[in-house]
Order: C-alpha cells, then structure tokens, then sequence
C-alpha cells in the first residue's frame, strides 16, 4: 500500500462518525417517550376509527384496529347541516386576514425592539413584557369590544387577536442575531430602513416567518371561545363553533334527509367525525411547513 492510499485511509478512518453508546438513562429515556407517543397516538386512532363505523360494531368491538367494514355515515351528517359550510367559509377569512394581520404587527415590532436603541425602547419592551404576565381580563375585554361596536362583527374577532409577545420576543430574538455589518453595508449602499427591513432582513428569516406562520395559522382555525363570545349571529359562526353546536346538539339535529337514507345517528361517531372534519385542513399544511419548523423556533430561541 502505498503512502498516498495510507494518508487517504487514515483521512477517512478519521472522519469516520464515531458510535454513539447508549447508558442506562438513554434507553429510559427511550422507553418514556415511546409510552409517552403510543399514549398519544392510541386514542387518536381509535377516534379516527370510530368516526368509520357503525354503532353496531363499535359496540360489539371499541377498541378495534382494524373496522370491517368502512362507512361515511358520520361525515354526511355532519355535511348535512348547511352550517359546515358556512363555518368553513368564515374560518378561512379569520386565518387568511387574521394571520396576516397578526404577522404583520408582530413581526413589525419584532424587528424595531431588535434594533439597539431609540428612545423609550427598555419602557416600551418592559410595557409589552408585562402583557405576558398581567391581563385586564375579561369583563373589561368585552366592555372595550362594545364601546368599539364590535360586538357581533367577524373584523372584531380578527382586531382582538393581534400582536402575540411570546411570538414577538422569539422574532426579536432572531432578528437580533443578523450581524449588523450587513446593515450596515446596505445603508453605505444607499437603502433605507424600510429596504433593508424588506429586502434584507425578512428573506434571512423565512424559516422563523414559516413557523411563526403556522403557529398563528393554528391558533386562529382553533379558535372558538372569542367567536362564541363576540359573534351572536350563527352566519358568523367558524368551524369550530359550528361543529362544537353540532356536537353538543347531536338529537336535534334536522336529519330529514339522513332518515331518508335510514341512516342510525350514532353521537361517539359523529363526535369524532367532527374532530377529524376539524384537524384534516391543518395537518394537510403542515407536512409542507416541517422544515421550517424545529430550525426557526431553534433560531430565535437561543438567545433572550
């Protein structure tokens, strides 16, 4: 063998990973978080199930793996009601101006509390920060809602929910960990704030505005206590609220066209159908936002 080949062995034997040795905390470790994971998955799948079969079999066998035999029924009374529709159609406007609007504000201000001085800042973050800690509650929340005439009004429950501080702070976080060298490169170079804020700072936090994205996308599709609330009129009703009336008003509903089909009502399964009716849309997106998940939530957390 000649030296060159040696030299290349002994480069490759180097680079070589080395093993990772498990103790005896690493495989409890393990063994946690594999209970922790079937706990979780365990009654996901037996709620998914249920929403596919009939009363029958699932009284004869809850705790099925596999069904027998797989039936829509659950799912064409819930679309049934004219309602789903109409919640669906209000929860996309909730998501798609709601994020938009919370996104907007609350990396705006991410990214001004990221920059180093300007008068007031320590006031003004120390003002914010308390929001985190000390609300002022709900009867006055609602008193404020209705001397604003927004009682009853879809815009109002997209105004409630705007600037989050948690997610704030972790924009602010990122931001603040961009070298300032490339700031100031473009301000030698002739652009202003608001260029070097679009231009240069937002396309180096994609993965933050990803995650921060879907974190907002989220909470607004879930969203159902401020709606209930604030919203009187059924028409204005989101998914949630709309299915939530389903749910827990299964025996009224007009199930005209389901005994036409002599279709059995059965609550358990319609309860769950209504789960997955509600989850399906958000675990479409997040297989395409994944990426961007761990990385920017790592990004803006290493810092405070």
């Amino acid at each position: 063998m000649s030296q060159t080949d040696q030299q290349i062995k002994q480069v490759s034997y180097t680079r070589r990973k080395p093993l990772i040795r498990l103790g005896l905390f690493d495989y409890i470790i393990i063994t946690f978080l594999m209970l922790f994971g079937a706990a979780i998955f365990i009654p996901f799948y037996s709620g998914v199930i249920s929403s596919f079969v009939t009363p029958k079999e699932y009284i004869l066998n809850p705790a099925m793996v596999i069904p027998k035999r797989i039936v829509l029924d659950n799912y064409y009374v819930i679309f049934t009601n004219r309602m789903i529709f109409t919640g669906y159609k209000n929860t996309l406007i909730l998501v798609v101006f709601g994020v938009t609007y919370s996104l907007l504000l609350t990396v705006c201000m991410g990214y001004a509390f990221s920059r180093k001085s300007f008068p007031g800042k320590k006031l003004f973050f120390s003002l914010v920060l308390f929001t985190m800690f000390f609300g002022g509650g709900l009867i006055p929340q609602y008193l404020l809602m209705r001397s604003l005439n927004l009682i009853g009004k879809l815009h109002g429950v997209i105004l409630l929910g705007g600037v989050s501080v948690f997610y704030m702070i972790i924009i602010k976080n990122s931001f603040e960990q961009i070298p300032e060298s490339l700031e100031e490169s473009a301000k030698i170079d002739g652009a202003n704030d608001v260029v070097i804020f679009s231009r240069i700072m937002l396309p180096l936090q994609l993965p933050m505005l990803a995650t921060i994205t879907l974190f907002f996308t989220v909470d607004r599709w879930n969203s159902w206590f401020a709606p209930m609330l604030y919203l009187n009129d059924n028409k204005l009703w989101p998914l949630q609220v709309v299915l939530r009336s389903i749910v827990n008003n299964i025996r009224t509903l007009d199930t005209e066209a389901v005994s036409q089909l002599g279709i059995e009502l059965f609550p358990i399964g319609i309860k769950m159908a209504a789960i997955v009716v509600t989850m399906l849309p958000i675990m479409m997106l997040y297989p395409f936002l994944q990426r961007y998940f761990v990385k920017g939530i790592l990004v803006g957390a290493i810092k405070m």
